[in-house]
């Protein structure tokens, strides 16, 4: 694992934006403070659902949903000047794009509001929304297939990390196809087999792009796909209190949802755990195409992305119209990435944190079997140890808990919501107490995680108190691990008694999960002149 740090300074804020997806269904607006690294930052959110489609998509907009539109945009334009918003990017996606009287729409929005609507093409729709993917979840050069289900249309983008191979838009959107097609309520056998006869003819293009470019995983972005994940979490007992972002659920796991999901009417649907009331109508034709895509194209698993177009069109921004993206080497990685922007924005202490995060990766590679931990405990370590004493930036009374608080709330991107958790809790029980019965957000935890944060905690308390001065004190460590004992044999470069309570007092824990004595030897002293 690489421990470089990249950055001292924390970047500046140079301009606040607000960037607004005008879907079919719903209009989406994020304001963001953009930052000299070339980074962002959310400051808050809308949504509105409009329903454009309501008369049909490729028609005129009905009076109803044109007054909706407008209605939505006048709030968002409210909370933008609220922020002191400097620019607003509005794209229109393909209700607006298609309407007879889209362009009545975007012109009253210049007139109105002094917004400028952008009605962008499909493909383009879809580098957006690739980009977002890219940024927010933990790729490789392993090929995706990254699927965002709107209103009107639906989006594939075949890539990777770095690259993308085939972006297409296809109209058959889940408003458009239950406008088009009126499936029965509930939905009969020759409804879904008229429904995935359109699909397949849509999709031929992209079974052409998956042969060359063979992938068992979808990438699910947008309401729909969140929606689905939504209701399978709920169903599995999967927890999504921390974030809906990097969830993950197999080819199996859906086919078991959808067999007692699409048996349901209007209902039934109503009483079914996590599904979004106003997508209640047009739920159904979402669910057929993804059960369409996991058959045809033999997918064994599903990731949310809670990242699309809106993202995308800051990412875009930002790439082509402003500073550039400095994300290179271990930074074009999103869980690394968005780790060091939030250490940067809460001015960490980043010497000690360094010097803690290397004692604690040295101590986690010598107990690494024996506690049977993985490489991606190791890496959440490293970044739990970074993080540390980021509630400073809060207050430094309880700032242990400050910091827990920070890391679940921080929106870091490619992590699973454990993965959050085992950081923001380690980073918790780096002092003080241990966890305790009242914690009661720790006994919420599966008890496998639990194990983890403890084994986990239990290093880096140690290794935290071995600089207990900030001062990295401790020039060099030996660790040796025995049958009864771990010693930590210390060379340092000056009087070594503040770090050796500083560690021995914070050593309970690693005594309890490794069942060991802890002893810290001092070797030499080497006084800095």
């Amino acid at each position: 694992m690489n421990t470089d740090v990249h950055t001292t300074e924390a970047p500046v804020p140079i301009k606040r934006i607000a960037a607004i997806d005008l879907g079919t269904n719903s209009f989406h607006a994020i304001i963001a403070d953009l930052y000299s690294d070339g980074s962002f930052r959310s400051v808050d959110d809308l949504k509105e659902m409009v329903q454009l489609a309501k008369g049909g998509l490729g028609k005129r907009l009905a009076e109803p949903a044109f007054k909706r539109g407008m209605k939505a945009l006048k709030n968002i334009k409210v909370l933008c000047d609220s922020y002191n918003v400097e620019e607003i990017l509005a794209y229109a996606t393909s209700a607006i794009r298609e309407a007879e009287n889209g362009g009545e729409f975007i012109q009253r929005s210049i007139d109105e509001l002094d917004i400028k609507i952008n009605a962008i093409p499909g493909y383009v729709e879809a580098e957006l929304i690739g980009y977002a993917v890219q940024h927010g979840i933990k790729l490789d050069r392993d090929p995706v297939l990254m699927v965002d289900i709107g209103g009107g249309s639906v989006e594939f983008i075949l890539g990777n990390a770095t690259e993308f191979y085939t972006t297409l838009s296809r109209k058959i959107g889940v408003s458009r196809m239950t406008d088009i097609y009126k499936p029965s309520d509930p939905i009969t056998t020759a409804d879904i087999l008229e429904l995935e006869n359109h699909y397949e003819k849509q999709t031929e293009s992209i079974r052409e792009a998956i042969k060359e470019h063979p992938t068992d995983v979808i990438i699910g972005s947008s309401g729909t796909m969140q929606n689905i994940a939504t209701m399978i979490a709920a169903r599995k007992g999967l927890p999504i209190d921390v974030t809906l972002n990097e969830l993950e659920y197999s080819a199996e796991d859906f086919f078991e949802f959808y067999a007692d999901f699409i048996k349901l009417d209007r209902a039934k649907r109503r009483k079914v755990k996590g599904l979004d009331l106003k997508r209640l109508d047009f739920i159904n034709t979402g669910v057929v195409l993804v059960k369409f895509l996991l058959k045809k194209f033999d997918i064994q698993k599903v990731k949310i992305s809670t990242q699309a177009l809106r993202e995308g069109i800051i990412i875009r921004y930002l790439r082509k119209d402003m500073i550039g993206i400095p994300w290179k080497g271990d930074l074009a990685d999103p869980r690394r990435r968005s780790v060091f922007e939030l250490l940067r924005k809460c001015n960490w202490h980043q010497q000690h944190s360094t010097h803690v995060a290397n004692m604690s990766l040295q101590l986690f590679d010598v107990l690494q079997d024996e506690l049977s931990l993985t490489d991606n405990d190791r890496e959440l370590l490293e970044y739990a140890s970074y993080m540390h004493d980021i509630g400073y930036h809060i207050s430094h009374s309880a700032h242990h808990k400050h910091a827990l608080y920070i890391i679940r709330n921080a929106e870091l991107k490619g992590f699973k919501e454990d993965e959050i958790e085992i950081m923001a809790n380690v980073a918790r029980y780096h002092r003080r107490s241990t966890p305790k019965k009242r914690h009661l957000e720790y006994w919420k935890l599966k008890a496998s995680t639990r194990k983890r944060i403890k084994k986990l905690s239990g290093i880096l308390r140690v290794a935290d108190g071995l600089d207990r001065s900030h001062y990295q004190n401790v020039q060099n460590l030996v660790i040796e691990n025995r049958a009864d004992e771990i010693e930590f044999r210390i060379w340092v470069k000056s009087d070594p008694q503040l770090e050796i309570w500083g560690a021995t007092r914070k050593a309970n824990l690693l005594r309890e999960v490794t069942g060991k004595k802890i002893k810290i030897t001092v070797e030499e002293i080497n006084p800095v002149r």
